[in-house]
């Protein structure tokens, strides 16, 4: 099941997000409070039979633009689809919300995200340099979201 985040599930998306992610590149508590609570930011959460399995926090801009903020999957909930259940409704979301398109960044030595972002549509845009922990790089990649197409003539 999908459903959006309540304040009630913080401290679990916190939790998986510090599983997910290296110190430094994990979100503080303030920084993933700040995110969530974004103008225009929404937080989905996927759960499973053992509680919340993944989380994914995303924003749409005045420009139209969606931007991914993060996707975090406990390492339990890997490989069944989470993450693509969670992607693939963020960005039916951002698209009923007007948005165009949609870009997110990722380190260029996370192999497996970046395969997975491929699969799903996106490419690179460009590279950012020393994005994280002022040392990694990291690729902006970025997908058009067409309007549904609707029947009729």
């Amino acid at each position: 099941m999908i459903r959006d985040a309540t304040p009630d599930d913080f401290e679990t998306l916190w939790s998986i997000d510090q599983e997910c992610f290296a110190e430094g590149i994990s979100y503080s508590q303030p920084e993933l409070h700040q995110y969530m609570r974004r103008r225009g930011a929404f937080t989905l959460v996927k759960e499973d039979g053992r509680g919340i399995a993944a989380f994914l926090v995303a924003e749409s801009s005045r420009r139209r633009t969606g931007h991914i903020i993060t996707i975090d999957v406990q390492k339990r909930a890997r490989r069944r689809g989470c993450g693509s259940e969670l992607l693939l409704a963020a960005e039916q979301r951002l698209r009923a919300g007007g948005c165009g398109a949609i870009v997110l960044e990722v380190a260029v030595d996370n192999a497996t995200a970046i395969r997975f972002y491929k699969r799903h549509g996106y490419s690179v845009v460009k590279t950012i340099p020393r994005y994280y922990l002022d040392s990694v790089d990291a690729l902006l990649m970025g997908k058009p979201l067409p309007r549904a197409e609707t029947g009729g003539r």
